[in-house]
């Protein structure tokens, strides 16, 4: 996501991460990564649990790419780390 933060930019499109860590833990690896982005923090993992993000033992975020369009419908979700490409042609097709 970091290396393609133009072409989501250019599809008017805002990235976020979601995890259950603390800010401060999100801050040294936003840092660390030189992420463009923000990480939110999911406490009590409601965000994760709401978008099926879960791992099955349900007490960890399992990766997931869920992209929501301005009216709140769903574009783009899959489990694990997709090319932006895939995730910026989907964005693409709600046009």
């Amino acid at each position: 996501m970091r290396d393609a933060i133009d072409a989501f930019k250019a599809a008017e499109t805002e990235v976020y991460g979601v995890n259950q860590a603390d800010a401060a833990s999100h801050q040294q690896f936003i840092d660390e990564q030189d992420l463009p982005f923000d990480l939110l923090v999911d406490e009590g993992l409601a965000v994760a649990r709401a978008y099926g993000a879960l791992k099955p033992e349900g007490n960890r975020i399992n990766r997931t790419v869920a992209v929501v369009g301005k009216d709140g419908r769903i574009l783009f979700y899959q489990h694990g780390a997709p090319p932006p490409a895939e995730i910026i042609a989907a964005i693409a097709g709600d046009g």
